[in-house]
């Protein structure tokens, strides 16, 4: 043990500091209190000033009216509509409608919504408000089915999706609600994105502008429930227990989602629970329909090709904006692929994509200033909602100047810079691969020699345990929340069943714009596995300080992710057809990771981790063949991994560089 030298006596063990220091540190310790009590306090004021106003200025200014509006086979939707109070004068004003799960409350004619809109701009600009709960949930009759799949030949008035009870009720509103324009632009975020994604196929002809905002579009492939086939377990859990509850008939209230957690961990609680069959046995009883459905579709079947919109995106009229955000922890899938979806088929009406830095919704709530200690030196959101989003309605719904938005507006995290595109991805972008080197280097070239070639290909190994699983976070949590898709990723870089490789320190930035996409070489001595690659911006050691939360924190050595993904190897030749691995056979899993856009700047470097587990944000892999949503504690087994790095098993990750 190095031993502690002393140039003059050394320090007792125990001092006390006289009384000048500890007045000063006192002092430095409540200013610096003070100060941060202060700004809280100033800002949460403003806030509630800001909501008292809007919510007055919504009373001033509307007349809410409740309506039942009936469906083409007879079954009526609670539709809230909130009318400018100047109609009476002759006034025209579009409407804007969002169709929801998630409840139109507040209930009553005398109740009001404290905010109107996808902000608030829109309520002092004047429209009509309408929100619709869609069929079978709260106030609605009818029986709900979670993303009901389209219908695309209806035969009868019993062959009904959420197109046609779009449809219906646009019909109901531009012939019922006095004062409109007879231009209908439809919104929503998540779930009630999905609902205005539908609302773009066999559109209403008074459809004019749609925005689908981090819209649900593939719940197998990469939108909330999975990614690549992989269960997310902890998002699902939570929100499934109250979303999927049975609803007898119609009431104005929800089912409370579970909150028996026993422990503020959620690793420990999901540890204990143990293999997802005991989620029924122990908590649901089967009672919960949704949650039955999930466990019943293991692999990508008709159930869940049945339910996504993408392949009935065609012939689009309605000019679409497409909306998401980087480091959304529910929906990136979504946004991009809807947007890819309407673009493969050239509509003729505007097609555009919309993506900054927020996290699920973060452009409708906050000023986007800043995620956790990650800074982007301007109030994004406001940014949007003033420029982009408005201006988009107004101009389609009101005739007002077209804003010339661009085809892709997209924010670059790292430079923080807005960014007009043609086209997504950009035109001038490149492939190039991240390789993977057995030394843990990460370059943009290969090491092949004729000595590789001849040899048997290098690799990583490392053990997966599914009794310690790696954890998605540093943080200890019960609630998934979306910190992790910002986090810091040190924590896991320490661990033993976690590959780290890391490039030199850039020489000068690197900017990607588009796809990322995993291709790894692998084997394994089980005969499934899941994989979690991780694409990193590592920070210079002596990096500024970054932190609104606290200023004294450095952000030296931050590992910053930038796009995290797995995927369940048995998958990896057909999400309908799974096939066991081969135990030890050298095996391709590729898959994709979605769309990036990001500038490494010089003196960063770029990391790539890999692992497979990221618990309990994805359910546990057994790393045996089997169905693991019918999985006995027994088949959960420790394996050994190989991620290969040379010769004709290189293992990379392929990025699009803007040139």
């Amino acid at each position: 043990m190095k031993k502690l030298r002393f140039t003059s006596p050394p320090p007792p063990l125990f001092s006390k500091p006289s009384p000048r220091r500890l007045t000063s540190h006192a002092q430095n310790g409540f200013t610096l209190i003070l100060f941060f009590l202060l700004l809280y306090a100033t800002s949460s004021l403003a806030q509630l000033t800001k909501a008292k106003e809007d919510s007055i200025y919504v009373r001033q200014h509307y007349t809410k009216l409740e309506q039942m509006v009936p469906m083409r086979d007879g079954v009526k939707l609670f539709t809230s509509i909130y009318v400018p109070k100047n109609v009476s004068t002759g006034a025209k004003y579009p409407i804007m409608l969002c169709r929801t799960p998630y409840s139109s409350a507040p209930y009553g004619d005398t109740l009001y919504k404290t905010s109107l809109g996808p902000s608030m701009h829109f309520a002092r600009d004047g429209y009509i408000f309408v929100y619709q709960d869609v069929r079978g949930k709260y106030m609605s009759e009818g029986d709900f089915e979670a993303y009901r799949p389209f219908i695309p030949n209806k035969k009868n008035k019993t062959d009904n999706d959420e197109s046609s009870d779009a449809f219906d009720t646009i019909d109901w509103l531009v012939k019922n609600v006095a004062g409109n324009n007879g231009r209908v632009g439809t919104w929503g975020i998540s779930a009630p994105g999905y609902y205005t994604t539908m609302t773009n196929i066999e559109a209403h002809p008074a459809l004019k502008a749609s925005s689908p905002q981090a819209p649900v579009t593939d719940w197998f492939m990469g939108d909330d429930r999975h990614h690549n086939g992989a269960f997310f377990l902890m998002g699902t859990f939570s929100f499934i227990s109250s979303y999927g509850a049975p609803r007898p008939t119609p009431s104005p209230k929800g089912k409370p989602g579970f909150s028996a957690y026993g422990t503020p961990d959620g690793y420990e609680f999901y540890k204990n629970l143990g293999p997802l069959k005991n989620v029924n046995e122990k908590i649901f009883k089967g009672e919960n329909r949704i949650w039955n459905q999930l466990m019943e579709h293991e692999v990508y079947d008709e159930f869940w090709q049945s339910r996504t919109p993408v392949p009935h995106l065609k012939n689009i009229k309605p000019a679409v904006m497409v909306v998401g955000g980087w480091f959304d922890q529910e929906d990136l899938y979504g946004p991009l692929k809807a947007y890819a979806g309407i673009e493969r088929n050239q509509p003729k009406s505007p097609n555009l994509l919309v993506m900054g830095p927020w996290i699920h919704g973060g452009w409708a709530r906050g000023t986007g200033e800043s995620l956790g200690h990650i800074r982007f030196g301007s109030r994004t959101s406001d940014f949007y909602q003033t420029n982009i989003e408005l201006p988009f309605f107004n101009h389609y719904l009101k005739d007002k100047p077209n804003p010339e938005l661009p085809k892709a507006y997209i924010f670059e995290t790292g430079s923080n810079e807005w960014k007009k595109y043609d086209q997504w991805p950009p035109k001038n972008t490149v492939e190039k691969k991240l390789y993977l080197h057995p030394d843990g280097r990460l370059s943009f070239s290969p090491t092949i020699t004729a000595m590789q070639l001849n040899a048997p290909p290098a690799f990583n190994e490392y053990l997966s345990d599914p009794d310690k699983p790696v954890p998605y976070t540093a943080e200890i949590r019960n609630i998934r929340g979306s910190d992790f898709m910002y986090e810091d990723q040190r924590f896991a870089a320490q661990r033993p069943d976690v590959l780290v490789y890391e490039s030199e320190v850039l020489t000068e930035d690197v900017a990607i714009s588009g796809n990322v996409f995993a291709n790894l070489f692998v084997s394994t001595t089980g005969t499934d596995a899941d994989f979690v690659v991780k694409l990193i911006d590592v920070y210079p050691g002596n990096a500024p300080n970054d932190s609104p939360e606290n200023p004294r924190k450095a952000m030296g050595g931050f590992q910053l992710l930038v796009r995290g993904e797995v995927m369940r190897a048995k998958f990896r030749k057909s999400f309908t057809v799974p096939e066991a691995i081969v135990p030890n056979k050298i095996e391709q899993v590729a898959f994709d990771m979605q769309d990036a856009a990001h500038r490494f700047k010089k003196g960063h470097k770029i990391m790539i981790q890999v692992q497979s587990s990221w618990f309990p944000l994805v359910d546990r892999n057994p790393q045996k063949f089997v169905n693991i949503y019918k999985a006995e504690a027994s088949d959960f087994q420790k394996a050994f991994h190989r991620v290969y790095c040379s010769g004709n098993s290189s293992s990379y990750v392929s990025v699009r560089v803007l040139e």
